[in-house]
């Protein structure tokens, strides 16, 4: 619960209040309460987060997210990276070297968090830079929208979380997806988080191997 600064940061059980300064917060109202503006809340949260968890967030904040059939909603999206970098940018931030770095990384079309940290242990590893959020067509035909692409070697990287799995549509679509991706040209590497987030990840060395199968040359 933030209050804005010269009045006194709530102390209560189970409340963690701070004070800001008027011109680092931009406010609004949500379902009758007052909140800050997204932007502003991920830019005092640069005193706190580090910068791994403020690309997620920043990733998450960004993207535009599309509806059942596809369709991108380019007004529902929280925020945009103008915003990000406008809020970081204002007045004199704790955490402001951090939010800087952040947002060189930050990224519209990571569609989770899982997506973010596939994303930061390719750049890591040296891979080049993928697009995010991709419809696959082909003869005009949407295929899928795939998670990550690298277009240049016709690869697409899906990373899947436990729903892929678990839901019975959503597993028979992936199958027939794919099956178009392969038929269409396309090489499809699928990741888990045991992948990308394990204690040893190959998820760099499966996309590397395919990549330089494909034709890429570090």
């Amino acid at each position: 619960v933030a209050v804005v600064s010269p009045s006194r940061a709530p102390r209560r059980h189970g409340i963690q209040g701070i004070k800001v300064q008027a011109d680092l917060v931009e406010c609004g109202e949500f379902e009758g309460f007052r909140v800050s503006s997204p932007a502003s809340t991920w830019a005092m949260l640069g005193r706190e987060l580090d910068v791994r968890a403020l690309v997620v967030l920043g990733d998450s904040m960004v993207r535009v997210p599309r509806d059942a059939r596809g369709v991108p909603l380019p007004m529902d999206r929280i925020a945009t990276i103008d915003q990000l970098r406008e809020a970081a940018n204002t007045g004199r931030r704790r955490g402001a070297p951090r939010l800087r770095d952040a947002l060189s990384l930050i990224r519209v079309g990571s569609g989770s968090p899982l997506e973010t940290d596939f994303r930061l242990l390719a750049s890591d590893q040296g891979l080049p830079e993928p697009e995010l959020d991709v419809e696959i067509r082909a003869e005009g035909r949407l295929l899928g929208i795939a998670d990550a692409v690298y277009r240049p070697f016709r690869t697409i990287v899906e990373v899947e979380g436990d729903h892929h799995r678990v839901t019975r549509a959503q597993w028979n679509r992936d199958i027939e997806k794919h099956a178009a991706y392969a038929a269409a040209g396309w090489e499809v590497v699928r990741l888990t988080s045991v992948h990308i987030r394990g204690a040893h990840p190959l998820a760099g060395a499966m996309v590397r191997s395919t990549l330089v199968r494909r034709g890429w040359r570090a």
